[in-house]
């Protein structure tokens, strides 16, 4: 459909262009016309031959500059129009491009519900139906928490990226221990890979900044999952906080598929996925990133992306100190 829209779109440009230049070119015939058959009339109408020859020349003058106004005005209007086209054609492609990725982000939003949704249903049912001693029912319970807390995340992430698209966030400023608050995040959200040495933690204390607690958690949250998430099989985390005397710089970093040089800017705006649909096997929403930096930027923060060694990614925000 999208294609067909094009094409047709396309058609529609050439005609006109055609058909313009076509009027352009009539234009200057009939003018060369006009002048000829005045020519005609002074050559027969007068018996002076160096007055015949003085009206010929005006006419002559004349009609090289109508031809230039034709030609120049039908140059600038020409172009007008193509620049015109140009942008009309780049918002086309634009519209279709986000259609294109709201639709898969939407496909995406509704897979990654139904799956905690249908582990945590799971779980419940087998609590129900069957008589299971204690040890077995936490670890089920737990399993179901586990898939709650992520389908928490998830619902949080869709809220936060329809406000900042409606630009209606507003932050709940207040001091914050930069340092506390990544040991807990990891501690309530990542504790099984902590305890399975996965993720180390290594954080100096007494960082403070100025910034909204639930949105600096969230970004934390997001970094970590997408660490986690391009790590294939073997998970190897460090959660970093460097303090210095005027900022806090936070290093999340992951021994993964990395990221190619290409995609280091792309992977921060609305609904990118890094590969296609059809060849990715990473799960994802493609709005992790784009919360990560939008809140960063509220913040007055800047994060970049970086090559870890010898393979892998590092993210690196770059907080400004202050009470």
């Amino acid at each position: 459909m999208h294609k067909k829209t094009v094409l047709i779109f396309s058609v529609f440009v050439a005609y006109i262009i055609f058909q313009f230049l076509w009027w352009e070119v009539l234009l200057v015939k009939q003018s060369n016309e006009i002048i000829k058959e005045k020519q005609n009339v002074v050559a027969v109408s007068s018996t002076n031959y160096n007055s015949i020859l003085q009206e010929i020349a005006e006419l002559e003058s004349k009609k090289n500059k109508r031809v230039y106004m034709i030609v120049g005005e039908g140059t600038v209007f020409l172009l007008i129009l193509l620049f015109g086209i140009i942008k009309v054609r780049s918002s086309i492609r634009k519209e279709i491009e986000v259609n294109e990725q709201q639709k898969n982000f939407i496909l995406s939003v509704s897979h990654e519900l139904k799956t905690p949704i249908a582990a945590s249903k799971l779980q419940l049912q087998t609590l129900i139906k069957h008589d299971l001693n204690r040890e077995k029912q936490i670890v089920l319970l737990n399993n179901a928490l586990e898939e709650t807390e992520r389908l928490n995340k998830l619902v949080e992430n869709v809220l936060i990226a329809n406000q900042l698209g409606n630009s209606n966030l507003t932050l709940q400023k207040e001091q914050v221990n930069l340092s506390e608050l990544l040991k807990q995040t990891v501690d309530r959200y990542f504790l099984k890979y902590k305890t399975n040495k996965q993720l180390i933690v290594n954080v100096s204390e007494g960082a403070v900044i100025m910034g909204d607690i639930d949105l600096l958690q969230s970004v934390i949250i997001n970094l970590i999952e997408n660490a986690i998430k391009y790590s294939n099989d073997i998970i190897n985390i460090e959660v970093k906080l460097v303090k210095e005397s005027s900022k806090s710089i936070v290093l999340i970093s992951d021994n993964g598929i990395g990221i190619v040089a290409n995609e280091k800017t792309k992977i921060f705006e609305k609904f990118f996925r890094s590969g296609s649909e059809d060849t990715r096997k990473t799960k994802g929403t493609g709005i992790g990133l784009y919360l990560v930096k939008s809140i960063c930027t509220l913040h007055g923060a800047t994060i970049t992306v970086l090559d870890n060694k010898p393979k892998g990614s590092v993210f690196k925000i770059e907080f400004n100190n202050g009470i």
